[in-house]
């Protein structure tokens, strides 16, 4: 079955070239894109969409997720917004609530904000352990993850529970715990900030989880500075997430992790994922995008959607945030919420040949994920902050909405 959808005003590729194409048209067979160009040239196929003059994107490549969860933290939230200053120990209050529910309601509440994304534009998400902080419970997490998710990160290391030793947690996590996930998990993630792991802690986990095979990210960063990037690179971790509070040292360091990468060829570097929501709900300054791009850095966007500190899927809105605040272009915002996700993910390339379809571009052989707006240019998304402008998606080739 092959769709063919034209008469597109803006087609935003995010591929190699960064090619942004006119009165453009696409055909998707199957799940995977298989043409793309003027729309005066498009083949024919078994059935049309016509894009009404709209502007066409990859779907958002949202590359940072919490979202096995029960329970609800709004006095946290308001206590915040009240004064209070951010703490890594709210975490606790969401991982009792986790605990105590069943199964099908924590499946069922997971795929509900997996619904929720898709219907605003992302395709392809990652979601991460963390609220268990149990062998059982992580455990079950990481199952139920893989379920609803298209990468699951393992985060047993998101915070020492209460009335445990750190040394001996971080023992746990590093031994029955990472057992008890790795059939599930494709990464793991390590919360290397005051309140949380310490950098010994941090490293402890780093090099068990990468001896098991596991692909690394790091939160870092987020509350000050601190090891976290240094820590990323040294171990080659896909990417570091928050980076609120970088020295010079950091932004040399994530720069040169890139040195000989080019559009895809050599070695990757450690992609700096920026959390803007989140960043205004805990009150924290605002990563240094610009600062980080100008330097050679590769850039991710992601939602950070969590109960506690950003309690939202919406990745159009952490697009707005960052050209209205952080100074990026609408091209580079969508790019790393894009093209940029995908590359915290390692899922940028792949084609028909190797049959691990690449997401967040759209190119030829690469998956059919594709996110339509209700207006004529992806500028839109700032031009018009707040106001929903997904018309339609396609996940893997199948219309979503």
């Amino acid at each position: 079955m092959s769709t063919l959808i034209t008469n597109i005003a803006e087609l935003m590729t995010q591929d190699a070239e960064h090619r942004v194409l006119r009165a453009a048209a696409v055909v998707i067979e199957g799940e995977r894109i298989a043409w793309l160009g003027a729309a005066e040239d498009a083949p024919a196929a078994d059935e049309a969409v016509d894009a009404g003059g709209r502007a066409l994107l990859p779907g958002w490549v949202d590359s940072h997720t919490h979202l096995i969860f029960a329970g609800d933290r709004t006095a946290e939230f308001e206590a915040r917004m009240a004064g209070e200053s951010y703490s890594a120990g709210g975490i606790a209050v969401t991982t009792g609530a986790t605990r105590s529910t069943s199964d099908f309601d924590l499946t069922r509440l997971a795929m509900g904000r997996v619904a929720e994304a898709v219907a605003q534009g992302t395709t392809y998400l990652e979601t991460k352990t963390g609220y268990g902080l149990d062998v059982e419970n992580e455990a079950r997490s990481a199952r139920i993850a893989s379920t609803v998710a298209d990468e699951v990160t393992f985060l047993g290391a998101h915070l020492v529970p209460a009335g445990m030793d750190a040394g001996e947690y971080t023992e746990l996590v590093c031994g029955p715990m990472l057992s008890a996930v790795r059939p599930f998990v494709r990464w793991a993630d390590v919360f290397c900030e005051r309140g949380a792991f310490t950098e010994d802690q941090s490293r402890r986990v780093l090099r068990a989880c990468k001896d098991a095979g596991l692909g690394l990210r790091v939160h870092g960063n987020q509350l000050g500075e601190g090891p976290g990037v240094r820590l990323a690179v040294e171990f080659g971790a896909a990417s570091v997430d928050h980076v609120n509070y970088l020295s010079s040292a950091d932004i040399d360091a994530l720069a040169a992790s890139w040195s000989g990468w080019d559009a895809g060829t050599g070695r990757h570097g450690t992609v700096a994922t920026c959390l803007p929501a989140c960043d205004l709900s805990t009150r924290q300054p605002l990563a240094p995008g610009r600062e980080l791009l100008d330097a050679g850095v590769q850039l991710a966007l992601a939602s950070n959607c969590n109960p506690g500190t950003s309690y939202t899927s919406s990745m159009a809105f952490c697009v707005t945030t960052a050209v209205l605040q952080m100074r990026l272009s609408v091209h580079e915002a969508v790019r790393a919420a894009t093209y940029g996700g995908a590359l915290a993910l390692g899922r940028e390339a792949g084609n028909d040949a190797d049959g691990e379809r690449a997401v967040g571009s759209i190119a030829v052989g690469h998956r059919a994920d594709l996110h339509l707006l209700k207006a004529p240019s992806a500028t839109h998304l700032a031009y018009r902050p707040g106001i929903p402008l997904t018309h339609a998606v396609w996940r893997a080739g199948v219309r979503a909405r």
